[in-house]
């Protein structure tokens, strides 16, 4: 195809010559079928559609020329600031349709694999306990952010993506549009976001609820109080301050500790005298997410959630503690993942593997060997216990994968239910620190 005249990308390193050769002379709602994927999209009160490029998935999202710009920059500073979000592909600005009439800017993100929009979440009826997970994967999620500077402006469940993660859920940013970054929010920044994110919370809990699509005993305004209070406790354990005597140096490992437990790592923090008393202040200064991730990655190279990145570690330990108990932890992690991690994710049949991530199908097969175990009253190796494991379980859960291409049709019917005024697209993105812009030659 021939590129649209006075067609404009701006992107982060080069520009695929298949992103070029995507139908931007026709609006999203008229692109052809064998260039659309059929993904689950949230609710948005903007036109978003899934693409193919290449051997990935794009999201775009047709807008105004100045909101692509700001959320594609404020998306890329949130990247190099190591976010939990989406990030950018491109910004294309300058389209038309054949006959010149000029068609919405667009921005586009990569797919976020293995991820979901609350409502696909959802799409079978949620328990009230597993609910709680979710808000607190959000509540996490906005003290992350707010930690880094960064004011949302547009809180709530439709603009967040979802991964599973060790049992509990993995929260990312997904739309940028209202957001700000700044060297540090203010009480009251932080307080209006708190104040969205609970009137959202509780209209979008409303709304699954209207659908039968959450336990019957859930309070959406309970449980919106409940984001505030997970916030609010994680950020008091993250910024507070903890006062000890001099002598109680084992208070300040302590406190390290907690926040460790919490998957933090402190890199910096503040001690100051309290008063007249004798008493010293201890406030962590700089606090930077992933600890278990971070720990993990450095051992076995697996780039995981944090949550798995602690239950592989726990699984690495207890290898290690029955295989060379003295030996060297590094070298306990590789066997490991030679020996027991690959193997077993090798031997589940290629046609289920999309159905979880590697790290998360390692913990439902813990999980599961720990049920089994139970059940026959010994100790069951994780090899003997693949087999029901798969045939009991994993057969039964849905594809949560990128290529989701046929997903369920009530997960369609659901998203699409209801145009609202929220925003919810998809992304992640090519690699680069500076802008490459291409223009379609204007002749």
């Amino acid at each position: 195809m021939n590129p649209v005249p006075g067609l404009s990308l701006t992107a982060s390193g080069t520009i695929p010559q298949e992103l070029l050769d995507l139908p931007w002379h026709l609006p999203l709602v008229e692109w052809p079928e064998d260039v659309i994927a059929a993904l689950p999209r949230g609710i948005s009160r903007h036109i978003v559609r899934f693409a193919h490029l290449g051997g990935s998935i794009i999201a775009i999202k047709e807008t105004s020329e100045r909101a692509a710009r700001h959320e594609y920059r404020m998306l890329r500073r949130l990247g190099r600031l190591g976010a939990p979000c989406v990030k950018p592909v491109a910004e294309v600005t300058g389209r038309t349709r054949e006959d010149g009439t000029a068609l919405s800017p667009a921005l586009i993100t990569r797919h976020l694999r293995f991820s979901l929009p609350y409502r696909a979440v959802f799409n079978q009826m949620m328990r009230k306990e597993t609910l709680h997970r979710l808000i607190d994967a959000q509540a996490l999620l906005m003290v992350e952010l707010h930690l880094i500077g960064f004011y949302w402006g547009d809180v709530s469940l439709s603009n967040t993506l979802f991964r599973r993660d060790a049992g509990q859920f993995a929260a990312y940013l997904v739309d940028a549009e209202t957001g700000e970054i700044h060297p540090e929010l203010s009480t009251g920044q932080r307080e209006y976001d708190l104040e969205l994110a609970q009137v959202n919370i509780a209209g979008e809990l409303m709304d699954l609820m209207e659908g039968g699509m959450v336990d019957e005993e859930v309070d959406p305004i309970a449980t919106s109080h409940q984001f505030i209070d997970s916030y609010r406790g994680l950020w008091s354990e993250l910024t507070g301050d903890t006062a000890f005597n001099p002598d109680q140096q084992w208070l300040i490992e302590e406190r390290i500790r907690r926040l460790n437990e919490l998957g933090f790592d402190v890199e910096e923090y503040d001690i100051r005298s309290a008063s007249a008393d004798g008493k010293l202040l201890l406030r962590p200064k700089v606090v930077d997410p992933g600890h278990h991730q971070r720990r993990l990655m450095n051992l076995t190279g697996l780039d995981v959630q944090e949550n798995q990145a602690r239950r592989l570690l726990g699984a690495i330990d207890a290898y290690r503690a029955q295989t060379d108990p003295h030996g060297d932890e590094a070298v306990a992690a590789h066997m490991w993942t030679q020996q027991v991690f690959q193997p077993l994710i090798a031997q589940i049949p290629r046609e289920l593997r999309d159905k979880l991530e590697p790290a998360e199908l390692m913990h439902q097969l813990i999980d599961h060997r720990w049920k089994l175990s139970e059940r026959e009253g010994r100790d069951v190796e994780l090899a003997d216990a693949l087999p029901s494991f798969i045939e009991e379980e994993l057969r039964g859960y849905r594809d949560e994968a990128v290529l989701m291409i046929n997903p369920p049709t009530d997960v369609i019917e659901q998203l699409e239910r209801g145009e609202r005024d929220d925003e919810d697209d998809d992304g992640i993105s090519f690699t680069g620190e500076d802008d490459a812009v291409w223009a379609a030659d204007p002749e």
